[in-house]
């Protein structure tokens, strides 16, 4: 057996031929790196080029970068959490549910009553001479809304409910929808909406002028687009015509100058649709949330002075807030005739159409264009 010797044999070493110039741009001496190219450099004992390795510093800052922005992310999410967390334990309860027989069952999705009332607590005696709110003691519910936010992705819709509506209230006969917070509160409230529509309320929710004001001015204001001019002195409001940014106390007294349109309440109850909307897509919208300078204020702000069901927390209202961002249909109940009973003007419903857009409602259906408010 012929054995393989241990050192390989040595072989003369080839010089590179060179033929001529090289072309430009490219080394006369192999290994050596060209204009623009990676530097390289010989093996010992062999003549294969091999790349260094260059800088990673472009790499490095990139992931730094990257992480950077994770902790950041991360700290807003703590924080929002944080005082979210921090407004659960602020938040003013009331008992706005009873049970009753012939309460109705649960349907699909959430509904919502939301109450705008008419109390001054949170304001100096200052701010209300300067919003021209008046003294009066106690509270009476101004605003009224049935809003549903249907399960998946459909959009939600607003209906406001006038609060001269002459229906029945429990216990009481018939009279005026806002006759019943006063005769029995939000439970008494609650109960008579549900027995009108037909619908079971899942959340309630109450705002008065004093919380109003500092949730729009937390905001930083809304941008409102009137339609006209409008100069009301009983409501301290002087405004012109077109889109502009509303700070708090414009915000009150557009949604409550009783100074147009040929039905002034009707009119009313539009720019209170749209200026709930316009403030709760703002409240819940990234570049207020992730901004401390508007989202702790705004959350002070809504605890101190929204009520809300004990059910009823803060990410609820932040689901609420999402919701409305999906373009919401707005409408108020159709009106069937305005009389004077009892020596007092009221609204009767048109009961045809409102059934059929309280039972879309809780069919958790889009409602049909014929029970959509007119005009």
């Amino acid at each position: 057996m012929v054995r393989r010797p241990l050192e390989p044999p040595a072989y003369p070493v080839r010089e590179p031929e060179v033929k001529g110039p090289e072309p430009k741009g490219r080394s006369k001496v192999y290994g050596k790196p060209r204009k623009g190219d990676s530097p390289v450099r010989m093996f010992d004992g062999g003549n294969e080029p091999r790349a260094e390795k260059g800088p990673r510093k472009p790499r490095r800052i990139g992931r730094n970068i990257a992480i950077g922005v994770a902790v950041f992310l991360s700290l807003v999410l703590i924080g929002v959490v944080a005082v979210f967390f921090s407004v659960q334990g602020k938040m003013n309860n009331v008992d706005a549910f009873t049970e009753y027989d012939g309460r109705p069952a649960e349907t699909p999705g959430q509904d919502w009553l939301l109450v705008g009332s008419d109390s001054r607590a949170g304001l100096s005696a200052a701010e209300k001479k300067k919003l021209r709110t008046g003294s009066a003691v106690g509270r009476r519910t101004d605003t009224m809304m049935l809003l549903h936010i249907p399960d998946g992705d459909g959009r939600p819709t607003l209906v406001s409910l006038p609060r001269d509506s002459y229906v029945p209230i429990p216990g009481n006969g018939n009279g005026k929808l806002n006759a019943a917070y006063a005769f029995g509160g939000p439970k008494l409230l609650t109960q008579t909406v549900e027995q009108v529509t037909g619908i079971r309320i899942d959340h309630y929710m109450e705002i008065g002028f004093g919380g109003f004001v500092g949730i729009v001015d937390a905001v930083g204001g809304v941008e409102i687009c009137p339609k006209q001019a409008i100069k009301d002195p009983k409501a301290a409001l002087n405004i012109k015509k077109g889109c502009q940014v509303m700070d708090g106390g414009t915000a009150l007294g557009y949604v409550r100058t009783r100074k147009t349109g040929a039905i002034p309440d009707f009119d009313r109850t539009q720019r209170q649709r749209e200026f709930f909307s316009a403030v709760v897509k703002k409240a819940a919208s990234p570049g207020t949330l992730i901004n401390p300078f508007t989202a702790v204020p705004l959350a002070n702000s809504a605890a101190e002075s929204v009520a809300v069901d004990p059910n009823t927390g803060p990410f609820n209202l932040l689901s609420l807030g999402l919701a409305m961002k999906n373009n919401p249909v707005t409408t108020a109940v159709p009106i069937g005739s305005l009389p004077t009973i009892d020596g007092q003007s009221v609204v009767k419903w048109d009961t045809t159409r409102a059934n059929q857009l309280f039972e879309a409602l809780e069919a958790d259906k889009p409602v049909p264009k014929s029970a959509l408010e007119k005009g």
